[in-house]
């Protein structure tokens, strides 16, 4: 064989292997970073979250940006004096106060939260504020609530009479037995006066979505704990516990107890997961695995669940217990979907 063809065949060989090694990696790319579709779309927990996420739709729907929508989203259940389990009649603290928490987190991994903050109808708002307009991530207590007046914000009580009476009947045993799913239940329940059961062990939406652009963001909000010790704070306004956007990959959020999502940094946990090729309901309920690997008589007793999103607009959600649900709104389809659980 000539030296010119030994040349060209050694050539040729080499291309085909540099061709096809090139369509693998541009096929595990496409895996672990999704084509952006452009679709609009937006999620968040619990049977409320249809009424925050037509909310977020009104922005979403008209070409606005996601971090817009996901706070004009959440900031009706924190209004609604109804859901006992999110910011104006929320169910107090142990000592009769209502303290709230919330963080959001934009497409350029910029975030702001606040935790213990009471007198404030919004807490989200404020939350965004501490990202847009201090050096910080976090302010607390006494601290949030001057930053938030000096902002502009009214300070309001936020007990109402429907929630004091539940504190007020509460003290009576000032028994602690976290009721599974109480988020739906205390909805459901609004306005008949009756607390079922015992205090709320999950009290959160939070809410993920994409923009026309294709960008992400999330915001999640709370009262926390009902009958709570004072000063406690869940996993809900913990940037990578309770909310986590990664704009390559895609965002995730919790309900549920919080210190068992703060134990394995569980939002995080799913992004990555979905950053490793994992689809956003395989990649919750690995999250929701993880928790019952550390502690697997706990994790029978109490409710955990997760929602995800990814760049491609394909989304999930899963939870150690039956009756957790998250709501769906996009162009296509507006639903509340009943989410797989592990028990």
């Amino acid at each position: 064989m000539s030296s010119t063809r030994r040349k060209f065949l050694q050539t040729s060989v080499f291309s085909s292997l540099g061709l096809f090694t090139g369509k693998k990696l541009l096929a595990a790319s496409n895996r672990f970073y999704p084509t952006v579709t452009n679709e609009p779309i937006v999620i968040s927990t619990w049977d409320f979250g249809k009424e925050a996420n037509a909310e977020a739709w009104t922005i979403l729907g008209k070409g606005g940006r996601a971090l817009d929508a996901v706070e004009a989203g959440v900031k009706i259940p924190e209004a609604d004096p109804k859901n006992q389990s999110i910011g104006y009649g929320g169910l107090p603290d142990r000592d009769g106060r209502v303290t709230l928490d919330a963080c959001i987190m934009d497409e350029h991994y910029n975030c702001g939260s606040v935790m213990c903050l009471e007198y404030i109808m919004h807490p989200i708002s404020v939350a965004r504020l501490v990202m847009e307009k201090t050096p910080h991530v976090v302010l607390v207590g006494d601290g949030a609530l001057q930053f938030a007046l000096a902002n502009g914000f009214k300070k309001q009580d936020l007990l109402t009479p429907e929630s004091k009476k539940a504190w007020k009947e509460w003290l009576k045993t000032s028994k602690y037995e976290p009721v599974i799913n109480i988020e739906n239940k205390l909805h459901k329940s609004a306005g008949n006066g009756a607390m079922p059961g015992g205090p709320s062990n999950h009290d959160t939406i939070g809410m993920i979505a994409m923009d026309g652009t294709g960008n992400l963001s999330g915001a999640c909000t709370t009262s926390g704990m009902a009958f709570k010790m004072h000063g406690r704070v869940g996993d809900s306004p913990i940037i990578g516990a309770g909310l986590y956007v990664d704009n390559e990959v895609g965002a995730a959020t919790s309900t549920g107890v919080g210190e068992e999502v703060i134990r394995i940094v569980g939002s995080h946990l799913v992004v990555e997961l979905m950053r490793q090729g994992m689809m956003p309901e395989e990649a919750c309920k690995a999250a929701v695995e993880r928790i019952i690997s550390r502690s697997p008589e706990r994790a029978k007793t109490l409710q955990v669940g997760f929602i995800a999103l990814n760049k491609k607009g394909q989304y999930g959600g899963y939870a150690l217990q039956k009756g957790f649900t998250y709501a769906v709104k996009s162009g296509n389809e507006e639903k509340v979907i009943p989410a797989k659980s592990i028990y």
